[in-house]
């Protein structure tokens, strides 16, 4: 389900304060990065990402590619930044940044 506009809002104001848990190089998307990034979805449910990719184009692929595997939410990219969601049904209150800044 897509994300309101009134969630993204809330989203941003919360990813502005996160340190990117998961850095994608000029290796792409390998096996390690996609089970972190499952990982940390599951723990955090709202992460951020850096991308370390020159080309602009390649690295909105990539962005798509991450979101589609990990079936999450792009919240906003910046730059070489990209904040992603992925509601957890069973929320670790302790991990959850979304539980934690709300």
């Amino acid at each position: 389900m897509p994300l309101t506009q009134e969630q993204k809002k809330q989203y941003k104001s919360i990813g502005h304060h996160l340190k990117p848990v998961l850095i994608v190089a000029d290796n792409g998307l390998t096996e390690g990065v996609l089970a972190e990034l499952e990982r940390a979805l599951t723990d955090h449910e709202l992460i951020k990402i850096q991308l370390r990719i020159t080309e602009r184009e390649s690295r909105l692929a990539a962005i798509d590619e991450l979101c589609k595997t990990a079936k999450a939410e792009l919240v906003q990219v910046i730059g070489k930044m990209a904040l992603i969601y992925r509601k957890n049904p069973k929320v670790n209150k302790q991990l959850s940044n979304v539980t934690r800044f709300s």
